[in-house]
């Protein structure tokens, strides 16, 4: 786990934001409420992997299983 994670985080809240204006000025809400929840998924996706390897390597740490 290095810092590039966080950075590519910032980058689809930053894609994600950009495309919901854009949706939003041509009156296509519906849309970019849609395209929110994906960027919420893909971002959630990514960090529910890193919480597993999280929990992972402390059952390694402490011998737990």
């Amino acid at each position: 786990m290095d810092i590039s994670i966080i950075f590519k985080i910032a980058a689809v809240g930053i894609i994600i934001t950009v495309v919901c204006q854009v949706l939003k000025k041509s009156d296509r809400e519906d849309i970019a409420t849609l395209v929110s929840l994906v960027g919420l998924i893909i971002v959630l996706t990514v960090v529910i992997g890193m919480v597993g390897d999280l929990f992972a390597e402390i059952k390694q740490i402490f011998d737990l299983y």
